[in-house]
């Protein structure tokens, strides 16, 4: 007798659900959080800050003169040289520093999204609206001015479109030619008082984005990002001041 083959109930029906999507990359799975984007935000934060600290304590070395100062340029360019090629390390901590420039402005932009999205309505009472649109205009237009200041300094001294007086490798004499004219000063100023009010709103949100929130701390992290934000704008600014009053020439 011949018996009908049997089958699992369901055997040939088409699956419902689909097959399953292949899950990400933890650091990409992370970076799709608000969290993730936070972290990010802050972890960059802290690295541009070390940058531009130690960019300035660079800079001082205007102050010794046209050996010195075009010394340490010539030394980043030499960094790790012979091991390795000239300029190639120079080139790598440029990459570095865009790649985090890049991810900085892509989580804040994220975030200014999801933050959108999570609240639809606008309604605030005028004293969280206050504290808070203060905080998110500021950080918005900072970022672009500094955004906008960072392009013009490359231009300016690095490859040199923005003065008619560069000399390639003659760093000393490029910063004084571009800095004691009154535009160019006036854009450095401004510059870095948006530099310096990004730094501090940064500064201070940085580590409640790392969950150093508590009120114990907030005396500290306010003062922190305060003086940080001074020391760095308040002698970036010196800088034009005492070209255009011709301390330094």
């Amino acid at each position: 007798m011949t018996q009908a083959m049997e089958r699992r109930p369901g055997a040939d029906a088409p699956e419902v659900n689909g097959p399953h999507k292949q899950k990400r990359a933890w650091p990409l799975e992370f970076f799709s959080t608000a969290l993730g984007k936070k972290w990010v935000m802050a972890v960059t934060g802290l690295g541009l800050m070390g940058f531009v600290f130690a960019h300035m304590v660079g800079n001082l070395k205007m102050f010794l003169g046209r050996s010195e100062f075009d010394a340490y340029a010539e030394a980043l360019r030499d960094l790790l040289h012979p091991i390795a090629p000239h300029g190639f390390v120079l080139w790598l901590l440029r990459i570095g520093l865009i790649v985090m420039f890049g991810l900085h402005i892509l989580s804040a932009y994220q975030l200014t999204r999801m933050n959108h999205r999570a609240r639809p309505t606008r309604y605030q009472s005028p004293r969280d609206y206050i504290a808070a649109s203060f905080a998110a205009r500021t950080m918005r237009w900072s970022g672009i001015i500094v955004g906008l200041y960072i392009l013009f300094h490359l231009a300016d001294l690095t490859w040199g479109w923005a003065n008619p007086d560069y000399v390639s490798g003659a760093a000393y004499d490029n910063l004084v030619a571009s800095l004691s004219r009154w535009p160019v000063a006036i854009i450095y100023i401004v510059g870095n008082i948006a530099l310096g009010i990004h730094l501090f709103h940064g500064g201070w949100s940085m580590f409640q984005s790392l969950g150093l929130n508590s009120p114990r701390y907030n005396g500290a992290r306010r003062g922190f990002a305060a003086g940080f934000a001074i020391l760095v704008a308040g002698i970036n600014c010196l800088f034009p001041i005492m070209v255009l009053t011709g301390v330094v020439s």
